[in-house]
């Protein structure tokens, strides 16, 4: 994407209430751009490079992001129902309240990425890679996980009922009991799984409230 097109050819498009519906921007550069609030519906970012780029609060619903390099960016909040995130790098990247419903994240790298209350039911997040992420109370109701890497990420209070698992994909983890009642986990499957209550949690809290494990 060229930017000379904007004021002093700036990267930072929040003013300017970016519409790049439909653009076509595969492979395109924009590493660090500004792009807050940016309207990106059905947008083809195939193999562009976003890293550290501010999307925060954008709508992606519908875009294409195969490929795409999204590490340590910032998509706080951002629209992505539906959006084609196929072997994606999300490494570091921020999705804490991301609407991911029904996103295709199959082979996504999300190593240490934020997905605080993210939105990720029904999505597809088949071997992809979500060591150390942060997924508290992140919604994966009926996402399917089959294959992918869970070790060292919190699922402290995540609402996984429905959620699609294997035993091998959740050795190590913590689990609340009360949010696997209606899982698709076979009896042999649990039984390696550590189950901890609330209270059990509460004493493990740090003085940020938040789980220590």
């Amino acid at each position: 994407m060229d930017f000379s097109r904007f004021p002093n050819g700036k990267t930072d498009v929040e003013e300017q209430k970016a519409n790049l519906e439909g653009a076509n921007l595969d492979w395109a550069n924009l590493e660090g751009a500004k792009l807050r609030g940016a309207n990106l519906y059905w947008a083809d970012l195939t193999g562009a490079k976003l890293q550290g780029a501010d999307l925060s609060g954008a709508d992606l619903t519908g875009a294409e992001l195969y490929w795409a390099n999204l590490e340590g960016a910032n998509l706080e909040g951002a629209k992505l129902e539906g959006v084609k995130l196929e072997g994606v790098n999300l490494y570091g990247a921020n999705l804490s309240g991301a609407k991911l419903q029904g996103a295709k994240l199959q082979g996504a790298k999300l190593q240490g990425a934020k997905l605080q209350g993210a939105d990720l039911r029904e999505a597809d997040l088949r071997r992809a890679d979500l060591r150390r992420a942060d997924l508290l109370e992140a919604k994966l109701s009926g996402a399917n996980l089959k294959g992918a890497l869970l070790s060292g990420a919190d699922l402290f209070k995540a609402n996984l009922k429905g959620a699609i698992f294997k035993e091998e994909d959740l050795e190590e983890e913590v689990l609340e009991e009360e949010d696997l009642e209606e899982e698709d986990l076979e009896e042999e499957d649990l039984e390696e799984f550590e189950f901890n209550s609330s209270e059990s949690h509460e004493s493990e809290r740090d003085n940020d409230g938040r789980p220590h494990f």
